[in-house]
């Protein structure tokens, strides 16, 4: 007798198979690590919120007069940054005070500048009821050069020696710069320090040359750098010379933002020895000053540029003086105060500027990525594993149920019931959708519920008539 095959169910072909327990593995993956998604996408959201973003291409630059070094350097400046992308635009201004109400001005497209040391932001450019951080929105990036204070008078006009202090220029011509002129407020500071009252000229620059020169002015402040013509003129002129601070240790600790520093005899003519001994001068700093809204990655950039304009020696200063951190006006901004401890951003030192930017930026935004990243390596497979199971175990604690119904009450008359329940497990388990690596726990299911069935036909035959 040809036995009877056992009914099997339909089973889809083998690649659909697949396909299902694919999809299954996704859907699992999916409603496992969604809540872990979400969690690191506010990560991003809120670092995004503060990584400041790209910087500008383009940038205004408040440097002088075109005819003055605040210029020539600015546009030595924009060659450097030129190379990185940045197009830097320098205006012609009035110089450092017009610089400083230039940064001031919300208006106005200047964000960094050269501005004079001792030159403050005058009281009507802010608000009164600003506070003192809101009053000046400005930061300094460093020192860049000595800008000398020179201080020439006509000998014939102090017949009682040499000019050595500032006491001595009392009812004397002195032309002091006309406003908003550079040498104008430190001329001040140190005439009000003296309690000097002189009879005090508007002139500058070349006009208050010719016009001590000529005998109008008995005494006239400059500021300029030692190759300046007019200045090279003067040293050269008779019948002028040049006054020696002797008290300039005494300014410098007054007024910080004044430097002592020397011209040593015979540097202007080593000929005629002249001059035939030291003479001390006092000299402001010229800073270079940007708005607090200057992106960050141009400081350093400008940082780098200055570095490369300034860095050689001078007639006042020595190779590798400036830049410096010797600003005192403004405070020192961060990117600089980094620069100067460590040098450019290690980023800068090996890949170009736009590259390096947008590492920096990216490495923001991966720092909450990894560190939600690692939680979920330790965890999430451990929530996936539980969840996958978890499907399969309800259908187990569904067996338990039946077959200790069997075991304890076991009713003839309820055999069919006992088979569609057992029939209705063996069907959901089946169906179950579990991924690949998960399959032994369905065919395991599986070979349980035989042997409930099994055990279940041997108490049917024990029950029958």
């Amino acid at each position: 007798m040809t036995p009877t095959p056992t009914p099997t169910p339909d089973l889809p072909p083998p690649e659909p198979r697949r396909r299902f327990a694919l999809i299954a593995s996704g859907r699992d993956l999916v409603a496992t690590f969604w809540p872990w998604i979400l969690l690191v996408l506010a990560g991003f959201v809120i670092a995004f919120h503060y990584v400041k973003p790209a910087p500008p291409r383009h940038v205004v630059f408040a440097a002088g007069a075109q005819s003055g070094a605040y210029y020539g350097f600015a546009k030595r400046y924009a060659a450097i940054l030129a190379r990185n992308g940045i197009a830097v635009e320098v205006r012609e201004t009035a110089g450092s005070a017009d610089n400083l109400a230039r940064l001031l001005d919300p208006d106005d497209p200047a964000k960094i500048g050269f501005v004079q040391g001792g030159i403050l932001p005058t009281p009507g450019s802010v608000s009164e009821d600003s506070s003192e951080s809101e009053a000046a929105p400005l930061l300094s990036l460093g020192a860049m050069y000595y800008e000398p204070l020179w201080v020439f008078y006509r000998p014939a006009a102090f017949p009682g020696g040499p000019l050595t202090r500032l006491t001595q220029l009392a009812g004397k011509r002195v032309a002091i710069g006309g406003a908003g002129s550079g040498v104008r407020p430190p001329a001040e500071q140190l005439l009000d320090a003296n309690r000097v009252a002189a009879h005090l000229s508007d002139l500058g620059g070349l006009k208050a040359a010719e016009a001590l020169v000529q005998g109008r002015l008995d005494v006239a402040f400059l500021i300029a750098g030692p190759e300046a013509p007019m200045v090279q003129d003067l040293l050269r002129t008779p019948g002028v010379a040049l006054m020696s601070f002797v008290q300039a240790d005494a300014y410098t600790r007054r007024f910080p933002f004044l430097s002592r520093i020397v011209l040593p005899r015979g540097a202007v003519d080593l000929v005629r020895d002249y001059p035939a001994q030291d003479v001390v001068l006092l000299a402001p700093t010229a800073n270079l000053v940007i708005h607090e809204n200057l992106h960050p990655a141009l400081a350093g950039l400008f940082l780098e540029a200055a570095s490369e304009v300034h860095r050689e020696s001078g007639f006042f200063q020595k190779r590798g003086e400036f830049p410096a951190p010797r600003e005192q006006t403004f405070p020192l901004a961060p990117q600089a105060e980094r620069y100067y401890k460590s040098g450019p951003p290690l980023l800068q030192r090996y890949l170009p500027f736009w590259a390096a930017v947008l590492a920096d930026r990216l490495l923001v935004l991966l720092i909450p990525f990894l560190a939600l990243l690692l939680p979920v390596f330790r965890l999430a497979p451990a929530l996936y594993t539980w969840r996958v199971r978890s499907r399969v175990f309800r259908l187990y604690g569904e067996l338990k149920f039946l077959e200790s119904d069997i075991r304890t009450g076991f009713n003839p008359a309820r055999l069919a019931s006992y088979r569609e329940r057992l029939a209705r497990i063996e069907e959901q388990a089946f169906r179950r959708r579990l991924p690949l690596t998960f399959l032994d726990l369905q065919y395991t299911l599986r070979t349980h519920i035989a042997l409930v069935r099994a055990d279940l036909d041997a108490r049917a035959r024990q029950a029958a008539p």
